[in-house]
């Protein structure tokens, strides 16, 4: 975030409870700290978006934090499951400056000397569109993912966890038991695998603790997922048991391409802070349409 944000223009400062990380931040030419307090008010006396990018058990340390010495500042966060977020931010008091976020990308690296300025480039950025969001604070938001490179996709929190548990959550799920899979068939198994099973074990290579958290923290809607894999895969295994596996493929082709067509458009004509903003975003996210520039604001 303090990579792409800078790059795309922004002055931006952050903190790290890593010292190592200050350090190695510092010594690229980042504004960085390992102070959290000094940093929050900081932030409060420049009026800055805050942006929380932890992981999810610990944004609430972090969110009493902000409402203790920053707690009028705009506020989002890069955390990938956003109901829990929200909630947690209500039980501060934060709510009527947040707008939650969510870029989707990442790699399987962690640490500043994976961190990539390009990272969000051409990504899709989940902006929140919850009841009650403020429209200066959400356009706010919407500039920080537009200036890091990204396209700009409005979602509801609910609706983004369980998009997210399926392209996301299940993949890492799936990803975990392949490796175990390879793994199982010892040293020959392993040495004959290439391409396809590279790519479907790729994210098992997260920190285990990070994929606990994204994981646990969308439960509820990871379990109904997986229960419709597991249904999927136990199909699948009765049909092989005839002889078959043409069900499964067949489906998964068409899915996959349903995938590489994805579309949507571009959303144009919804203005931040008139009448049914936040609903008519949330319906131009639903057929996968991104914002890439914000509209002008109109004088009243």
């Amino acid at each position: 975030m303090l990579r792409a944000a800078q790059a795309g223009g922004r002055v931006a400062f952050g903190y790290n409870r890593s010292l190592s990380a200050v350090d190695a931040a510092r010594s690229d030419g980042f504004d960085a700290d390992g102070d959290l307090v000094s940093v929050l008010q900081r932030a409060a006396d420049v009026d800055a978006l805050i942006v929380v990018a932890v992981p999810m058990p610990a944004v609430s340390d972090v969110l009493a934090a902000v409402a203790e010495h920053a707690p009028m500042c705009a506020l989002t966060d890069v955390v990938s499951v956003k109901a829990p977020v929200a909630d947690l931010v209500r039980s501060h008091g934060l709510d009527a400056r947040y707008v939650g976020g969510h870029p989707m990308a990442g790699t399987a690296e962690s640490g500043w000397a994976a961190s990539d300025a390009t990272l969000f480039d051409g990504a899709t950025w989940v902006v929140s569109v919850d009841d009650g969001r403020d429209s200066g604070v959400w356009r706010r938001v919407a500039r920080l993912a537009l200036d890091c490179g990204a396209t700009v996709v409005p979602a509801e929190s609910a609706e983004h966890d369980d998009a997210a548990a399926r392209i996301s959550h299940l993949p890492h799920v799936l990803a975990e038991t392949l490796a175990m899979a390879g793994a199982r068939g010892g040293a020959l198994a392993l040495r004959l695998a290439a391409g396809s099973f590279r790519d479907g074990t790729r994210v098992a290579g997260t920190a285990p603790r990070l994929v606990d958290a994204m994981c646990e923290a969308n439960a509820t809607s990871l379990l109904r997922v997986l229960d419709e894999a597991l249904e999927t895969l136990s199909d699948a295994r009765d049909a092989l048991l005839e002889g078959s596996t043409s069900a499964l493929t067949d489906r998964g082709f068409e899915a996959h391409q349903q995938y590489l067509a994805r579309g949507g458009g571009n959303i144009t004509g919804i203005t931040p802070g008139a009448p049914r903003w936040l609903e008519e975003l949330r319906d131009a996210g639903r057929t996968g349409a991104v914002l890439t520039e914000l509209p002008a604001r109109t004088e009243t």
